[in-house]
């Protein structure tokens, strides 16, 4: 397949950094299952790195969740990364939550989970009150860290983890990071997910997509630079 050759690469490479873990995302059909599991057992066989798949919760009943754990599990995958998944167009309330996601996976089995927060709240959150309640009930549901939306702001991350501090929440905080090849795409991602683009970020890529800049441009560039 097309998309093959350039993951294998990527993970090729990046295996020499040595992550904790991998994670995988998930589609909601069973061939997107299939091909999920395909990727980490694939990750795991040839990198012997960690790898866990993303388990959404919006499209499936409890009996297929607990079914897809389950057979996780019993193919020897450990850590999940439990998300609701994104709501479809009119749809209303979710049967399921995040956190609901979390209790019913420790109900299967003793999984290493990790689940979504967001430094600078959820575009669908009341408040950020509302938000940081919410990543603390998949906490207390038994999740054992958290692994963030990208931000560009540290100093949103730095306030965030210090709220978390404040409300109890005593997991690890993994901040999210989204490297910028494309910064209209870079864009387009922040706006939909309530991400702040801070001013001197958009200076320096303005005119990128259209003036191709000199070598010259960048200066000197060490290994430290991204």
């Amino acid at each position: 397949m097309k998309w093959s050759k350039p993951l294998w690469s990527s993970i090729d490479r990046l295996s020499s950094l040595k992550p904790k873990f991998v994670s995988v995302t998930y589609g909601a059909n069973s061939g997107e299952r299939d091909r999920t599991h395909s990727i980490i057992k694939g990750i795991k066989d040839r990198t012997g790195l960690e790898a866990a798949p993303h388990l959404t919760c919006i499209d499936a009943t409890r009996d297929e969740l607990r079914a897809i754990a389950q057979d996780y599990w019993n193919n020897g995958i450990r850590h999940i990364v439990a998300l609701r998944g994104d709501l479809p167009p009119g749809s209303g309330k979710p049967d399921m939550y995040a956190a609901d996601l979390v209790a019913l996976l420790k109900d299967v089995a003793d999984f290493d989970i990790s689940v979504a927060a967001y430094p600078e709240v959820h575009p669908e959150a009341k408040s950020a009150q509302a938000d940081l309640l919410n990543l603390k009930r998949k906490v207390d549901a038994g999740a054992n860290r958290a692994i963030t939306q990208f931000f560009f702001d540290v100093e949103s991350y730095l306030r965030f983890r210090d709220r978390c501090v404040s409300a109890g929440i005593d997991v690890e905080i993994i901040p999210g990071i989204l490297p910028v090849s494309n910064f209209k795409q870079a864009k387009k991602f922040a706006d939909m997910t309530n991400v702040r683009i801070p001013l001197w970020m958009s200076k320096m890529y303005e005119g990128w997509t259209t003036t191709r800049k000199p070598a010259s441009w960048w200066g000197p560039i060490s290994r430290w630079t991204w």
